[in-house]
């Protein structure tokens, strides 16, 4: 079943680093927070006062590990929906990625990843993820949205695009879409993958909202570091995603080097054009 669309607005990733900005910073109408860096119980202050001005707040977990072979932890989604309850949220995100391996069961020491790992774009592995993400819908409280993410290498033997990858994902789950532009422009450079193919073959009713982000090429490498500016062609890849549909949401990630408050602003300015530009349009 397709979930109801929530209309979220521009935002930004909020981050203890950067929360007196972000409590400053004008024409911000809602937050993301990493799921796992909040404790419900105790909620920071600065995010407290965001929320009592009205300010939606969506979670956004990185540790559930739904493309992994083993069900998603029990523990792990009571703890995602208690997270969403407290913050009155619409909706939670996750990630396309699988991000342990091993332990019980398979004979081999559990290991956990520190990263996001692709998924390999095969109908095996497809058929794992729906089955965790039906896992994970029936756990949590408030509509899933996923997110494709960054790769640095692909697998060898993959059977579908990434775009028929995700739109087979949505067509068997209902699960909404969160499109991470910066990352369609890593995969072009890393990957040699069309980031105006992946955008003309998605569901893109099924878009939740969007990611913006800055990184930085090395040796012929693009690497999505969310420590720098958001460079032209991610606004351009996101100019053409709005060009095809009105965004319910974006939002800027800001991770590490976090610049002066003016040119957090200013970043967030150059996003919102964009993303305003689709809205006035739809």
């Amino acid at each position: 079943m397709r979930q109801a669309v929530t209309r979220l607005g521009t935002g930004i990733g909020w981050r203890p680093e950067i929360a007196d900005v972000i409590d400053a910073l004008p024409g911000v109408d809602w937050v993301e927070v990493v799921a796992e860096n909040v404790c419900p119980d105790h909620l920071p202050e600065a995010l407290l006062r965001l929320r009592e001005r009205g300010t939606t707040v969506v979670p956004h977990g990185v540790g559930l590990g739904l493309g992994g072979a083993h069900r998603p932890d029990p523990a792990r989604l009571a703890t995602l929906a208690r997270r969403a309850e407290v913050l009155g949220a619409p909706l939670v995100t996750e990630h396309i990625a699988f991000v342990r391996v091993g332990g019980p069961g398979t004979g081999a020491p559990a290991m956990e990843a520190g990263h996001l790992l692709p998924v390999p774009r095969t109908r095996d592995a497809l058929d794992v993820l729906c089955e965790n993400v039906a896992v994970a819908q029936d756990a949590l409280p408030v509509p899933l949205a996923l997110e494709n993410i960054a790769a640095l290498v692909r697998w060898p033997g993959e059977e579908l695009t990434e775009a028929r990858f995700l739109t087979e994902l949505v067509e068997r789950t209902g699960v909404g879409l969160l499109i991470d532009v910066a990352n369609l422009h890593t995969n072009h450079v890393n990957r040699g993958e069309d980031p105006s193919a992946v955008l003309a073959g998605l569901p893109l009713e099924a878009l939740a909202y969007v990611h913006v982000a800055g990184g930085v090429e090395r040796d012929g490498v693009w690497h999505d570091s969310h420590a720098h500016p958001v460079p032209e062609p991610v606004l351009g890849i996101l100019a053409e995603l709005c060009a095809r549909t009105a965004p319910p949401g974006v939002l800027l990630e800001r991770d590490d080097a976090f610049p002066p408050g003016r040119e957090l602003a200013a970043e967030l300015s150059a996003v919102r054009a964009v993303f305003e530009g689709a809205t006035a349009r739809a």
